[in-house]
Parts: structure tokens; C-alpha cells; sequence
């Protein structure tokens, strides 16, 4: 609902948010396809229909869009598994709050080439310059061992960006409402499942207007 964002997301869903003079979502995908990635599905809530009419069928930006659209929040894994039948066997899933700039296809390699159902992008915030708490913690292997939004020394912060095998999907609790965080992720962490991919690039993010702010400094205005 972008909450932090009114009374600016009273009127348009926070991906629309204008951010050097286009939506926000527009920068994202427009990233998306300068990394040859083209097949795009989003996954839409809350005056989704603006996105839809905006975007169409993406082809604007050399892109195939086609959209899952949610009548009720159900969660970021109940919004995945609505959209099932969307979903490649493995595929990035990246918040439509939040902008990183790296190769999107390593990232799918580094999943596909390792035994694991998930991984997480992580971005090592000591330096602190992202006003996000730290959330991650990983392994001698480079898996992802601890997952807390509310933890203590944890050097890494979740920075946006996944990949997922769809098997995935049927670790879900039977549930309308499910949260990757709170009910999936300690499932794949608990049978080293769980790969983390770090990088040095930093994300950005739309949640506050603060950060908002950072975003539009980055674009240029």
C-alpha cells in the first residue's frame, strides 16, 4: 500500500511513483531488458489496473509483460503461487520497491549451477548507506544461515533481488496468506537451501521519502 509514501500512494500504487519524470517501475524494467531479460511477469495488488494500462503488454520496451493480478494482499508467497502457472522452472523474483543494477543472468546461473531451491541477493551494508537493517547472515559455504529483520550482528541486508526454482512453491503452507520471510525461507535455510549471492552494488528503494529522494538523486533529479 506504500504507506510511508502518502499522500502520494493515496492516488497510484507505489511502483508508479514518479520518479525522474516516469513511474519508477518504468527505470526497473527498462534495467530489466538492458540485461536481456524480457519475459516479465508482475505481480499486481493495489491499483494494479494503473500499471496494467500503463504498460500493457510491455512490448513498448521490448519486452513480453503479462500480469497476476491480486483481488486481496496474500502475502509475498501467496502472490507467487497465484501466479504458478506464469512461472518458468527457474526465475527472478525482484520487489517492485527496489532498484539494483547487476547481471540479473548470473544470478539465475549461480541458482540453476548450485543444489539449492532459493537464493538471496545480498548486499554488504556495514558501511550503512542504505538506511536499511541489516538481515542476512550467511555461511562458510555461502549459504544464507539466518534470516531476521529484527536481528543483531548481521553484516548483510536483502537487497531486492531472488531467484527460485518453482518447486519452491510447494513448500507454502496451505494458506491464503503466505510470507516467503516468515514461512519459507526457514524451510530452506534449515536444509541449506538457501544459496546467497553477494554483490558490492547498492540498492536502492522507494519506502520512505527519504529513500525515494536517494532514488531520484541517482536519475538525475
Amino acid at each position: 500500500l506504500g504507506t510511508r509514501l502518502r499522500p502520494i500512494t493515496e492516488a497510484i500504487p507505489k511502483p508508479m511513483v514518479p520518479v525522474a519524470g516516469v513511474p519508477y517501475l518504468e527505470h526497473q524494467l527498462r534495467e530489466l531488458a538492458r540485461r536481456e531479460v524480457r519475459d516479465i511477469v508482475l505481480l499486481t495488488g493495489y491499483l494494479g489496473h494503473q500499471i496494467e494500462e500503463y504498460f500493457l503488454d510491455g512490448s513498448c520496451l521490448g519486452l513480453s509483460i503479462r500480469y497476476s493480478n491480486e483481488d486481496k494482499p496474500l502475502g509475498t508467497g501467496g502472490a507467487l503461487r497465484q501466479a504458478a502457472n506464469l512461472l518458468a522452472e527457474s526465475f527472478l523474483l525482484i520487489y517492485g520497491d527496489s532498484y539494483l543494477p547487476i547481471e540479473y543472468g548470473d544470478v539465475l546461473r549461480k541458482l540453476t549451477s548450485s543444489g539449492a531451491e532459493g537464493l538471496l541477493v545480498i548486499y554488504d551494508n556495514r558501511l550503512n548507506d542504505t538506511s536499511v537493517k541489516n538481515n542476512v547472515d550467511v555461511d562458510e559455504g555461502g549459504y544464507v544461515s539466518r534470516y531476521d529483520k529484527d536481528g543483531v550482528n548481521l553484516n548483510y541486508v536483502e537487497a531486492g533481488v531472488l531467484a527460485f526454482r518453482r518447486s519452491v512453491l510447494a513448500h507454502m503452507p496451505a494458506q491464503d496468506v503466505v510470507s516467503l520471510e516468515k514461512e519459507v525461507f526457514p524451510q530452506l535455510i534449515a536444509r541449506h537451501g538457501l544459496i546467497a549471492y553477494p554483490t558490492r552494488q547498492r540498492f536502492y528503494d522507494i519506502g520512505t521519502p527519504d529513500r525515494l529522494e536517494a532514488i531520484q538523486e541517482l536519475f538525475g533529479q
